[in-house]
């Protein structure tokens, strides 16, 4: 018998990237250190899921070269775009790290989608077991990838709890919102709703990098075109002291997200105690609780606005939907958690 801690982590670009799928492998890769694993970091090519045939070769020649007595988690944004007849011929054993399907993803033509869709459901069946951080993302694999259920774990993100500080609302109250600025955020969506509550009073920040410089620009155009250049700022990526003090001093959390196979940020709005309006898409609608925030279709700017409006316009409300999601945060479990999880996957594969 093989008795295996050595994991290699296989990820695109730099793991210190500020999204939630890259803070939750670096959390993993803190917890499962921390429970006695080595564990290594293998970047891929940042080009992923879209490498050039270079960018493939080198990513399956790296993949290829890990030690077969090692166990190799392959996080999901490369994984879903390997070529799968290389990725067969990778000798370690490979966990598939999945935070959702590529194919998901907003903005893709039907080719491209349904190319990302017959690659990953390819690379799935070569994994030896299925990491997933929801339930819904768990059912997408086992009803639309024929992935087996027992060949699949919900290893659920974790919450840190917030730097101790007392709230600081600000007047007016602050909208916040956070998410890279990506189609799939659906900051366009959040930008026409706050212009359809122009006459209520607000100020409103958007957190987050620009990992699509042309859709960056067309939401800055659509700030100006909207007439809220003085009450809506992209704040870019920010230092964890500056989003959370951004998170002390709103008075509501608000993302129109097209998609999220969990969505980090909620939870940090929970345990933040703020209401919360976003879509019912993907898995917000399991992790943002009822009496905690409202939920509308994606894409619905006037329902949107409706809600925002609901909330702002309404301090009793507010005040009522604060003390929900304080009470369910403090309720969330911590990264420990997630890596025990993970760890005992990684331990039956690796007594085998």
């Amino acid at each position: 018998m093989t008795v295996r801690r050595v994991v290699t982590l296989a990820v695109p670009g730099d793991i210190r990237t500020r999204t939630g799928g890259y803070f939750y492998d670096r959390r993993l890769i803190a917890g499962l250190g921390e429970l006695g694993w080595q564990v290594k970091v293998l970047e891929l090519p940042a080009s992923f899921p879209d490498p050039d045939p270079a960018g493939m070769q080198d990513a399956l020649a790296a993949l290829q070269a890990v030690p077969g007595e090692g166990v190799l988690i392959v996080d999901g944004l490369a994984l879903g775009a390997l070529d799968p007849v290389g990725l067969r011929q990778v000798a370690a054993p490979v966990v598939a790290l999945v935070h959702h399907p590529l194919a998901m993803e907003s903005g893709l033509d039907p080719a491209r989608r349904d190319h990302l869709h017959r690659t990953e459901r390819q690379n799935l069946r070569h994994a030896r077991h299925v990491l997933v951080p929801s339930p819904h993302v768990r059912d997408l694999l086992v009803s639309g990838y024929a992935v087996a259920p027992d060949q699949i774990t919900v290893a659920r993100p974790g919450t840190d709890r917030p730097r101790p500080g007392a709230r600081q609302a600000v007047t007016p109250p602050l909208v916040l919102s956070v998410g890279i600025l990506h189609p799939r955020k659906g900051h366009d969506v959040l930008i026409r709703a706050l212009a359809a509550i122009a006459d209520l009073d607000w100020q409103a920040v958007i957190v987050g990098g620009a990992r699509d410089p042309g859709h960056a620009e067309a939401l800055r155009q659509l700030i100006v075109e909207c007439g809220l250049a003085d009450r809506l700022r992209l704040a870019g990526e920010v230092s964890e002291d500056r989003l959370d003090a951004l998170y002390r001093r709103a008075s509501v959390f608000a993302l129109a997200t097209r998609y999220e196979g969990y969505g980090i940020v909620f939870d940090e709005a929970l345990s933040n105690g703020l209401p919360i309006i976003a879509c019912d898409s993907g898995a917000v609608r399991d992790t943002v609780p009822p009496e905690a925030g409202l939920l509308v279709p994606p894409e619905d700017c006037a329902a949107f606005a409706d809600a925002l409006r609901t909330v702002l316009d309404d301090p009793a409300r507010m005040q009522a939907m604060a003390f929900a999601a304080a009470s369910a945060g403090r309720a969330l479990p911590g990264w420990d958690g997630t890596a025990r999880i993970a760890g005992a996957v990684l331990n039956a594969i690796g007594d085998t």
